[in-house]
């Protein structure tokens, strides 16, 4: 096994699922806030809801084309 492959097995849990688990967080709480929340609640699950939507529009424009 190469030194590189090692490298890469030898990741923890949180370096694959941070970032989802982190979107999938901030979408509920964004949705529950929408639900449950008047005034600027509202703004915050706007935001929330929105940011899972932005982040991947994001990570695809930067994506090279095969």
């Amino acid at each position: 096994m190469t030194a590189a492959r090692k490298a890469r097995q030898s990741g923890n849990w949180w370096t694959v699922y941070g970032g989802p688990l982190l979107l999938s967080v901030l979408s509920i709480a964004g949705l529950l806030t929408a639900l449950l929340s008047e005034g600027a609640g509202r703004y915050f699950s706007w935001i929330a809801v929105g940011a899972p939507v932005a982040i991947t529009a994001w990570f695809f424009a930067r994506r090279k084309r095969a």
